[in-house]
């Protein structure tokens, strides 16, 4: 678990929390802000969250037991870093609250997945979080580089496949030949079939018997 918020100005706080591991949040940045009331510490901020992450509403309050929906409940001695831990541990819950929405776990997975590539387009998320934009232009450098090399074993598929074709083919043809010279030789092999020469034996006496019936 990993929280990061830079102070922009005595009321407000810009914050970056990172998903669990073994949850639907793992491997998610989730981009948000902690708004404080000018009596900080003895009133509790608004908290609101700006990335797409399938637990609260972007740019909606969330309503906590250390947010302002609950001032009766507020500690003046919680931190930002308090209030972060206590947040992203709301978060792996399904307790339903306002600000808080229903989604599968695949689609929380989907947003994690997708969070930091949708931060990056954010300008003021550009300025402040400057490693989490050199994070993701690595991430992108390293898919174009598995891209390309998957790529470029394609062609080599299609060509040993073609290989594998050819040689089937002319397995193919080589046996029908095989075949073809077996067909030969058999017929060859047969015997003349007896009831013709009985058919020649037959003629040739006739044949031969005409002169002596003529006299």
């Amino acid at each position: 678990m990993k929280t990061l918020a830079l102070l922009l100005d005595d009321l407000r706080y810009d914050y970056v929390l990172e998903g669990i591991e073994g949850t639907p949040f793992a491997g998610g940045f989730y981009y948000g802000k902690i708004k404080f009331p000018p009596e900080y510490p003895y009133k509790p901020p608004g908290i609101t969250m700006i990335t797409p992450n399938g637990r609260f509403m972007t740019q909606k309050k969330i309503c906590l037991s250390m947010s302002d929906f609950h001032p009766e409940s507020w500690n003046p001695m919680w931190s930002v870093s308090s209030i972060l831990t206590g947040l992203l541990s709301f978060m792996t819950d399904n307790t339903p609250t306002t600000g808080s929405v229903n989604t599968t776990a695949a689609e929380k997975r989907h947003l994690a997945k997708d969070s930091l590539a949708f931060n990056c387009k954010n300008t003021a998320f550009k300025k402040l979080f400057p490693e989490y934009v050199e994070k993701h232009k690595q991430e992108q450098h390293a898919r174009q580089l598995v891209s390309e090399q998957v790529s470029a074993q394609v062609p080599q598929e299609d060509k040993c496949r073609l290989k594998l074709e050819k040689l089937g083919d002319s397995s193919v043809e080589d046996a029908k030949g095989v075949d073809t010279r077996k067909d030969a030789r058999r017929n060859r092999k047969q015997p003349f079939p007896t009831w013709m020469m009985l058919l020649l034996v037959s003629i040739f006496g006739v044949v031969m018997a005409l002169p002596l019936l003529q006299l």
